[in-house]
């Protein structure tokens, strides 16, 4: 399987240490099987560092034959919702070697504030969280699966 990841550079080697906390899956590398994808998070790159760029990499499918804890939320329920709440509140949930998912959107801020307020509900909160378009993101969270199973093909630059 292909993924792709967007940044401002190339990652031949992803590490975990580098990654945010406080976002969708909590501290993780992210990655996508959608190119147009990746190349819209890494045209967030382009103001600030002038080039965005797009690394590709193989993900080995032998990781499916392993004992490994993969968490997969196939749709926006309830689940998704309040995982990404306590992740984007800096709750550690440790457990999971990979996080697969939809993507909240850039509104999940504001979202997740009107939610705490009680001025909207969870149903309408996921409403709100949705892509308009088909998404999903793979957060690879143990970096011995990463150095393992997931393997850098290519990088492409965005001018």
């Amino acid at each position: 399987m292909m993924l792709f990841h967007g940044s401002h550079l190339t990652v031949e080697k992803p590490e975990i240490s580098f990654s945010r906390e406080n976002v969708d899956f909590g501290r993780g590398f992210y990655t996508t099987p959608i190119k147009e994808q990746a190349v819209r998070w890494s045209e967030r790159f382009k103001r600030k560092h002038g080039q965005s760029i797009v690394t590709t990499y193989e993900l080995d499918e032998l990781i499916l034959k392993k004992d490994i804890k993969i968490l997969e939320f196939k749709a926006y329920s309830d689940e998704w919702f309040d995982f990404i709440v306590k992740c984007r509140s800096g709750v550690l949930i440790d457990g999971y070697d990979v996080v697969i998912g939809g993507v909240a959107n850039d509104k999940v801020f504001d979202t997740i504030q009107l939610y705490f307020d009680g001025l909207i509900s969870k149903s309408e909160s996921i409403k709100k969280l949705r892509y308009e378009k088909p998404n999903i993101q793979y957060c690879f969270k143990n970096q011995a699966i990463i150095d393992e199973y997931l393997h850098f093909i290519s990088s492409e630059v965005y001018q």
